[in-house]
């Protein structure tokens, strides 16, 4: 009985370590920036690690043309939010590493949408 209420404290302490960890992350997430792109590169969309557009930008050449802008623009922006949830998920997955709580791992796939 005293083994397992010493796991349960122990179990406890990890999540604890666990949960500041991950707010640690959402924080780092802010500061990381990934990039998509479309239409090689006429149009650009920069977003930080939490998904948040920060910037776009449009080749001039496409001035006028928007037809071909809107055709793009959804493109770049599914590019750098698969991005974004790619680094997401890698700083998630690195933090349920340093704990030991079996299948973790996949736990976090599955939130995520990884799949795992």
């Amino acid at each position: 009985m005293f083994k397992e209420l010493g796991n349960m404290a122990s179990m406890l302490r990890q999540a604890q370590q666990m949960s500041g960890k991950m707010q640690e992350v959402a924080v780092q997430l802010k500061t990381k920036r990934v990039t998509g792109s479309a239409g090689g590169g006429m149009i650009k969309v920069e977003a930080n690690g939490a998904g948040e557009v920060l910037k776009v930008k449009i080749d001039p050449t496409l001035s006028g043309d928007l037809e071909m802008i809107e055709d793009l623009l959804p493109a770049a922006l599914n590019q750098v939010a698969a991005k974004a949830k790619e680094l997401h998920v890698e700083m998630m997955q690195s933090v349920a590493g340093d704990m030991n709580f079996p299948g973790l791992d996949e736990a976090i796939s599955k939130i995520t949408g990884g799949g795992g």
